[in-house]
């Protein structure tokens, strides 16, 4: 599971990893609603709610207007084709959610930008709605910031502005390899978030 604010690089790192390793495959998630299709498995509401009443949704979001779902049966697709899922999530309670579904061991990576990089970023590549962007990071920071002391909800802690994109993948596909399933240590989410504001920290 790769988690991290806009801008991050979860998409760049996904593209890094399935190069160093065409097993890896970023889940395409179902998409209800309007705006980019790209990358989404486009459902009416009613697909949705067929899903849901067989017990086949993982977890569920609404962002932007939309609805976001994973299906488990997409999941247990890809790991019987001998495919390594990589799942991107935007929560720490989708985080536990998805966990908690899933009943399985997952790697759980934090990639992370301070917010001066996510603005540098989100400009650089033409984003029209750069403040949208930046007040998801804001709400990111807050939702890390909300983990309860002593609970440390990741395996590794990346800071994506700090390496290139293969350097990031191949420390993930190294933790991954290792079966790296050890939690990062008490208090590494506090320090990294203590200089999330700015590149200079």
């Amino acid at each position: 599971m790769l988690f991290g604010p806009p801008t991050a690089g979860k998409d760049t790192v996904s593209a890094a990893l399935a190069r160093l390793d065409d097993r890896y495959e970023q889940l395409t998630k179902i998409k209800v609603g309007s705006g980019r299709t790209a990358g989404y498995r486009m459902a009416d509401p009613e697909e949705l709610d067929a899903l849901r009443a067989a017990g086949r949704l993982v977890m569920e979001t609404t962002r932007y207007g939309n609805t976001y779902a994973v299906d488990r049966g997409d999941l247990n697709a890809m790991v019987d084709a001998g495919r390594i899922p990589l799942v991107h999530l935007g929560s720490v309670d989708h985080l536990r959610t998805f966990t908690t579904a899933v009943r399985e061991a997952w790697l759980c990576v934090l990639l992370w930008v301070p917010r001066d990089v996510c603005e540098q970023r989100s400009r650089e590549r033409g984003d029209r709605d750069t403040p949208d962007r930046l007040a998801a990071w804001d709400e990111a920071l807050a939702d890390l910031q909300a983990v309860p002391e002593g609970e440390e909800p990741f395996h590794l802690l990346l800071r994506t502005d700090l390496t290139d994109a293969f350097g990031t993948a191949a420390l993930v596909a190294k933790a991954h390899a290792e079966d790296g399933r050890r939690l990062a240590g008490v208090g590494s989410l506090a320090a990294l978030l203590s200089g999330a504001a700015s590149a200079e920290s």
